[in-house]
């Protein structure tokens, strides 16, 4: 793992073992924790994996968190590190990853670059996405009491803050409002008890209507963001991750 500066961000490049053959295969992983939160040991270990399983240097920048850190901004500054990695390897080589708040920061970012580049990115790769911050979908009350992880309150505020000036149906911060046309493809891993479960339900036909090729797990009982933990009911999300970026 290296560490460099990208515009006054710090990012680590977590390259494998052994690299992909041929061309070289990137992605960039944007952490969750609800835009408050830092990245955990848990998510360090899945980059870890995903590079080394599917050998691909992973770049992580550290994200500066709400209320510093706000969507307007952040957004497309991810957008330029994405850009930074597509003028080296192409876009067919170059996928977007995040969990939670990050995977709704990954579509969103998807959906910029596909505005301003017409080759679609490697894979979108989404784990337990967060994609409304508006919290009205009635199927968040009706999973909310065996979600262990999350709550509709917190969500609220948390996306407020990160959201600031932006109206919460913007597409940058709520991707679910966005356009899916000339996406790349989706991989999306979701757990029944998470309550983000219901922007994946929602998410997944519009997205398929658009012509986006989606590739869904679903992790019956499975808690939020479940492939980051070591379980085995996991592995099969993980090796379906590998497989999108590979």
């Amino acid at each position: 793992m290296t560490e460099r500066e990208i515009d006054g961000w710090t990012a680590f490049d977590v390259a494998p073992i052994t690299p992909s053959t041929g061309t070289a295969r990137r992605g960039v992983y944007l952490h969750g924790g609800c835009y408050c939160f830092e990245i955990t040991a848990f998510h360090w270990r899945l980059v870890a994996e995903l590079a080394s399983q599917s050998g691909a240097t992973i770049t992580v920048p550290i994200l500066p968190l709400a209320p510093a850190g706000t969507a307007s901004v952040v957004v497309r500054r991810v957008v330029s590190i994405v850009e930074t990695a597509i003028s080296e390897v192409g876009a067919h080589n170059v996928s977007v990853i995040g969990d939670s708040s990050g995977g709704g920061m990954a579509l969103a970012t998807a959906m910029a670059l596909r505005d301003r580049h017409p080759e679609p990115l490697r894979a979108i790769a989404l784990i337990a996405p967060w994609l409304d911050i508006s919290g009205t979908d009635p199927v968040l009350q009706q999973i909310a009491p065996s979600d262990q992880c999350l709550a509709i309150p917190g969500l609220t505020a948390a996306g407020a803050l990160y959201r600031a000036e932006l109206d919460e149906a913007d597409w940058r911060v709520s991707p679910l409002r966005g356009n899916f046309e000339g996406l790349g493809p989706i991989t999306l891993i979701s757990g029944t008890r998470d309550i983000l479960y219901a922007d994946a339900l929602r998410m997944v036909p519009l997205a398929r209507d658009a012509g986006v090729d989606v590739d869904w797990t679903v992790g019956e009982g499975m808690m939020h963001v479940y492939p980051l933990f070591p379980m085995p009911e996991a592995i099969p999300a993980r090796e379906a991750l590998v497989r999108a970026i590979s």
